[in-house]
């Protein structure tokens, strides 16, 4: 089977709160994760692209819903981190009702989760995927900063935090410094791109025209 590859990529837009979303497409894939966490280093890493998603060594700079377009056929959309400490009590509410509008408005297809493959997931992870599992919305669960431990413990490492977390015990072990994880994570991207557009298909295929 031929490795899924991102060949095109470009920023298209960044929403806040009250603003229209892009016209959809069949497949939306959202990243979403505590902040500094590396939702933008793992975009750039996917892309190709070191410059795609400004990165940024202040935790919670992020305020706005990124939306990426790739391969000119499926959205990759970059949402603000959670769990900054220094946010007041009505931003983090403000982040919670943003993003779990957006979430719950049906656009994102998929979510793909990050958790640092270092540290037991915090009380907002465990939140976050409480809400997903509420939601609906299929995940997959992605361990990021894997070079920072060894090799040998890596998918150890990964599945443990996914079992804390409350999910099946399994988790891609990613790194964006040392591509650790990336083939492994474009072909389930590829999947989910594959089955929004076969599901699109038999969408359309089941309307009625008007007039019948």
């Amino acid at each position: 089977m031929k490795q899924f590859a991102i060949k095109q990529a470009s920023f298209l837009t960044s929403v806040g709160q009250g603003q229209s979303y892009p016209a959809p497409l069949p497949c939306e894939i959202a990243v979403v994760g505590r902040s500094n966490v590396g939702k933008s280093s793992l975009i750039n890493c996917l892309a190709n692209h070191n410059k795609l998603a400004k990165t940024s060594q202040t935790p919670g700079k992020t305020r706005l819903i990124n939306y990426f377009l790739l391969n000119n056929s499926f959205y990759l959309v970059d949402l603000p981190g959670y769990g900054f400490a220094k946010r007041s009590k009505e931003e983090q509410k403000d982040w919670g009702d943003f993003i779990g509008g957006y979430v719950a408005g049906g656009r994102p297809k998929h979510l793909i989760l990050l958790i640092d493959i270092r540290h037991e997931p915090s009380a907002e992870d465990r939140q976050m995927f409480q809400w997903t599992l509420y939601s609906g919305v299929p995940f997959t669960l992605v361990a990021t900063k894997a070079d920072k431990i060894g090799k040998s413990q890596r998918a150890v490492a990964a599945n443990k935090a996914a079992k804390l977390l409350g999910a099946p015990p399994f988790a891609i072990p990613f790194s964006a410094e040392e591509k650790i994880g990336k083939d492994e994570l474009l072909a389930r991207i590829g999947q989910i791109v594959e089955d929004c557009e076969r599901q699109a298909e038999r969408e359309a295929g089941n309307a009625v025209p008007d007039g019948e």
